[in-house]
């Protein structure tokens, strides 16, 4: 009994066979398609109506203009595989560390407590409100703010009891209230752990510990 042996990778994945470097090459017009396309244009030339002086340097020019097109892109290219490179390392570096990154939730581990800056826009005090998945408040942190700037608050993990509360992801709400009684909403900022890195299309995601994914932008501060 005999064996056929499937020589087709890629068909027997379901998927189309890369074209060839050969069958790729005939779907782009280089320099020399250009010229041979201009020597072919003055070899059947009307003998009575030659191609001017200005039609030559014109044609010229429409090759010199996709010559550097194709340089500029074969630059570009290789500038983003550098970018890309560069910060997949940059991503990689962080795996281990807790990074600042803005987030309205908190996860809250077994054991332990969680903590979180804000932007107070003046003296005062800010109030941090911690709900729990059904949108029921937990607790409430309140922290003193001497002076405008950041002011770092911290949850033990307990509620207004001081029972610990399970694991697992919380909300949060802060306001400022300024020394003369006006109140304004803050955006929360929270310390999680970098697990691991995500290539996305449009950069480099950082998986953090409870909270999901951030974009390596996102990231304010490393520790």
């Amino acid at each position: 009994m005999s064996t056929t042996v499937n020589t087709d990778i890629y068909g027997s994945l379901g998927l189309s066979n890369p074209a060839s470097p050969q069958t790729r090459k005939k779907d782009v017009l280089d320099q020399a398609d250009f010229m041979r396309l201009m020597t072919t244009q003055l070899q059947h030339q009307d003998p009575l109506k030659p191609m001017d002086n200005s039609q030559m340097v014109a044609q010229m020019a429409q090759l010199s203009t996709v010559q550097g097109i194709n340089q500029l892109n074969a630059s570009v290219q290789g500038f983003q595989q550098s970018m890309s490179g560069d910060q997949i390392l940059r991503g990689a570096a962080l795996v281990g560390h807790e990074v600042l990154v803005p987030s309205s939730k908190l996860a809250l581990e077994e054991s332990g407590a969680v903590s979180g800056t804000v932007a107070a826009p003046g003296p005062g005090f800010v109030t941090v409100d911690i709900t729990d998945a059904n949108g029921l408040k937990v607790n409430q942190i309140s922290v003193d703010a001497g002076a405008a700037g950041e002011v770092a608050f911290q949850w033990d993990g307990t509620d207004a009891d001081g029972k610990r509360m399970p694991a697992g992801s919380y909300s949060i709400t802060a306001h400022h209230t300024g020394s003369s009684g006006e109140q304004s909403k803050l955006n929360t900022y929270v310390q999680a752990a970098v697990e691991s890195v995500t290539v996305g299309s449009d950069g480099l995601y950082l998986n953090l510990k409870g909270l999901g994914t951030a974009p390596l932008d996102y990231v304010l501060r490393i520790s």
